[in-house]
């Protein structure tokens, strides 16, 4: 092989080399290492994982505030039923105390022998009873009220009985 071509050949050589590593080398955005690739993906991950931690951190303290509202509601709700149920424990204790307070000023009107025979209509309404109907005489009517302020749990008698 004469000089000319050796040197032919030892130029192409080179030239194919240089092709190659321009070929296999970075260009343009790809001019970082993997090294440097790895970081950056760890640096957005590390970015991304924080954001996500202040939106869950944004979402609890929001469902935590909900649950506080919640249990609020809740009490009040529970106030409010107690208070209603006190309540109606109080009209059905004062309605049973009427019904009871007349049905004993009726008990005590039978067992009277002149006042037994009569219809003598009773109503009670806070401890207030009052008397309708008819007495045969004016000492019927006043017995009549005196057994019905004798009874247990009466506050006042109106005696509305008619003398015959």
């Amino acid at each position: 092989m004469s000089i000319s071509q050796n040197r032919l050949l030892q130029v192409l050589a080179v030239s194919a080399l240089a092709l190659g590593l321009t070929a296999c080398g970075p260009s343009g955005n790809e001019s970082q290492t993997t090294g440097q690739k790895l970081d950056n993906a760890i640096e957005k991950t590390e970015k991304a994982a924080e954001n996500a931690k202040v939106e869950a951190e944004r979402a609890a303290e929001t469902a935590g505030q909900k649950i506080e509202n919640a249990v609020e509601a809740t009490k009040d709700a529970a106030t409010n039923a107690a208070d209603a149920t006190k309540d109606a424990v109080s009209h059905a204790a004062e309605a049973a105390g009427d019904a009871g307070i007349t049905a004993k000023v009726k008990a005590a009107l039978v067992g009277d022998a002149e006042l037994s025979a009569l219809k003598i209509n009773v109503d009670t309404k806070d401890g207030a009873v009052t008397l309708h109907g008819e007495a045969p005489s004016q000492a019927a009517k006043d017995r009549a009220e005196q057994l019905a302020k004798a009874v247990e749990g009466v506050k006042t008698v109106n005696n509305l009985l008619t003398a015959k």
